[in-house]
Order: structure tokens, then C-alpha cells, then sequence
């Protein structure tokens, strides 16, 4: 996709909300209509989050009937991305889409609803969160800031970024000014990397001057709408510091609670169903953009090295190794918690996901 023509007219890509509840009366819309602002971290329509965002601001309105209408606030049209957790979390917005991994100035403990480095894919993120106890503490957590959370979606497993050079071993990271976000982001500054946090479109236009040597944002199909394959030719895997990202939306927790209960469900229901599908449109994307990129634009996949991987590894557990530590006890709770469901979960897929795909990619006629 051309960066340029996306920026200017992006398209969506979903159902309105009024083709969805077009079988609903109008006196029942009419009657007692809430309006929601929803604020998101996303340019409007950005593929992968900014479509998902308008997904759920059109579902949340059908699944409702049309009593609790959700309106759609791009990055920037009412709030900077960066702004959506305090606007909601204050009252200025209703609720926001984004990602748990940009709100570790709030709390180191809140990133790991989001992803952790060689921590758990998409499926297991939600498996976590609904069967091993998570949702209970991102509940907890949020409720500090006046807000009841939801995860509503996954990119899958991101990629390790766009690189300007290739890599060749561990020490060409020293120094290396890369783009990331969330806990990865202090994986990456053990191993010596100039860290910065930056938008999506900050990201591209930071690669095109040299302001940073390589980034990552998310994979293959929104890492092309936003043309980083233009000024970056090295495209590395695997994203061991995201091997999923967990997109959320909170919702101002005193506005929430004034919600009679149907309504509470319907939000939660057009979270909990959006999961899967925001996720599964990620894979199935990604794989054709990939193709994509790599036959009419040049771009050169790369796997980082192994004693990269190792380096990574050993720099992602002192991360986990501090918050253990945390002064905050609830931070502690929260690690614990995802330790005890990634050693149960890890040593299943094994014999599980795990030994399934090592045989599918053998050689043999099929």
C-alpha cells in the first residue's frame, strides 16, 4: 500500500453500526441514548488498530441497540494519542483504544496486560487474563486510575523492526537508536540501544532523516500502510520483545458503573468478541502484505542471529527479575501471576502448538 495515498484517503474496512442494528425500531434507539466519545492512540483508519478501534466503537453501538452510541475520535482530533489513558481516566472522553504498553509511566505493571519480551502469544495473552486469573488484577490496576479495562484484540506476533543495516551480532546494538514501546523497550536499553518512543508516522519520518537507525511498530500489514519499507530495507524476525500485543479499551470507570447491567454486558461482550477476529485479520494480513513488501518493494527478510536471541533473552529476564522486586506489591502480584501462567502454558505447547508447527514445516508432499 503507498504511504502517501493511505494518509490521505483511508478507507474502512467495517460495518456500520446502523447496517448492524438496522433490525431495531426507532422509538427503542431513540429512547434514553447515551453518547459515548471514544478516543484512540490511532491515525483513523490506520490498518490493523485504527480499523479495530472503529470496529468496536460500531459494535459496542449495535450490540446496544443503538441506547449506547459510540462516536470515534481519531489520534489528535480530540486528544494526542499519547493522551487518551488520562482523557478517559479524568473524564474528558468516555473510553479509548490503544495499548497497554505506552502507560509504563503510570505503572511498570500495567505493560505486561499488554505483551512481555518471550513472553505469551495472543491466544495465551486472553487465556491468562480470562482462565489464569489476569483480568481480576488489570481490574485492580486500572481502578488507581478510574478505569474498568477490556482487552479487544491482538496483532499477533510482532516483528524484531526495520533495520537501515543488517545485524551481525549482539554488539550492533550498542548504540543503535531504535523506536519500541512497553517492556521491550527496556529489553533493549540493557543491551545498549538509544531507546525512543515515537508514533507510527514519527517512526517513518525519523527512519527517512536518520534520526533513528531502525524501528519496530507492529508487522507486515501496518508496517506497510505506513511505508517504513521506503526508507528501511532490512526487515528482521523473530519480535521476541512483542511475541503478541494486546490491544485494550478502557472505559471511564464511574461512567461504566452508572450503565445499567445489559449495557455493562455490551460493552464487555463487543470486547470479549472482537478478540479473535481483530487478531485472526492481523495474521491473515500480515502474511499477504509480507509477500507483498517482499516482491515489489525489495524488501530483504532477515532472522536475527542466534546469540542475538540469547543476548535478548538474558536482557529480557532481568527486566521480569526487577519487577519482581517492585516496591509496589500489586506490580508483584501481576508478575507473579503471568510467571506462573507462562511456565504452565510453555511447557504444554511443547508437545501442544509448539510440536504441531515444528512438523508442519518438515519436508514432505503435501
Amino acid at each position: 500500500m503507498d504511504r502517501r495515498k493511505f494518509l490521505k484517503t483511508a478507507g474502512t474496512a467495517t460495518l456500520t453500526a446502523a447496517a448492524l442494528t438496522s433490525t431495531f425500531s426507532a422509538p427503542a434507539r431513540a429512547a434514553d441514548k447515551i453518547q459515548w466519545r471514544m478516543v484512540t492512540a490511532w491515525p483513523k483508519n490506520l490498518p490493523g488498530p485504527g480499523v479495530a478501534a472503529q470496529m468496536l466503537a460500531d459494535r459496542i453501538t449495535a450490540l446496544s441497540g443503538g441506547r449506547l452510541e459510540v462516536k470515534l475520535f481519531a489520534a489528535g482530533e480530540l486528544v494526542p494519542g499519547p493522551g487518551v489513558f488520562d482523557a478517559v481516566s479524568q473524564g474528558t472522553a468516555d473510553l479509548y483504544h490503544a495499548v497497554p504498553a505506552y502507560w509504563g509511566s503510570k505503572s511498570k505493571g500495567i505493560m505486561l496486560f499488554g505483551s512481555q519480551p518471550f513472553g505469551l502469544r495472543a491466544d495465551e495473552q486472553l487465556g491468562w487474563l480470562m482462565h489464569g486469573g489476569g483480568q481480576a488484577l488489570y481490574d485492580e490496576m486500572y481502578a488507581r486510575f478510574n478505569l474498568k479495562p477490556f482487552l479487544c484484540g491482538n496483532s499477533g506476533a510482532q516483528w524484531a523492526g526495520w533495520f537501515r543495516k543488517e545485524v551481525k551480532s549482539a554488539d550492533d546494538f550498542k548504540g543503535l537508536r531504535f523506536r519500541t514501546t512497553g517492556l521491550a523497550s527496556e529489553m533493549c536499553s540493557k543491551l545498549g540501544m538509544a531507546v525512543q518512543a515515537l508514533s507510527g508516522r514519527e517512526m517513518f519520518q525519523a527512519l527517512q532523516t536518520g534520526t533513528i537507525d531502525a524501528g519496530e511498530f507492529i508487522g507486515p500489514w501496518s508496517d506497510a500502510a505506513l511505508g517504513y519499507y521506503q526508507v528501511a530495507k532490512y526487515y528482521y524476525w523473530p519480535g521476541v520483545g512483542e511475541p503478541s500485543s494486546a490491544e485494550e479499551c478502557a472505559v471511564n470507570l464511574k461512567t461504566y458503573q452508572k450503565l445499567p447491567a445489559d449495557l455493562q454486558q455490551a460493552v464487555a461482550f463487543a470486547c470479549e468478541s472482537l478478540y479473535n477476529p481483530v487478531w485472526t485479520e492481523y495474521t491473515t494480513k500480515h502474511a499477504l502484505a509480507l509477500k507483498q513488501m517482499v516482491a515489489e518493494q525489495g524488501v530483504q527478510v532477515r532472522k536475527l542471529p542466534d546469540d542475538v536471541i540469547v543476548a535478548m533473552g538474558n536482557a529480557a529476564g532481568q527486566v521480569i527479575a526487577e519487577l519482581r522486586d517492585s516496591s509496589d506489591e500489586l506490580v508483584r502480584r501481576i508478575v507473579e501471576s503471568f510467571l506462573k501462567y507462562r511456565t504452565s502454558i510453555s511447557e504444554y505447547m511443547v508437545y501442544a502448538d509448539s510440536g504441531m508447527m515444528n512438523a508442519r514445516a518438515m519436508n514432505y508432499r503435501y
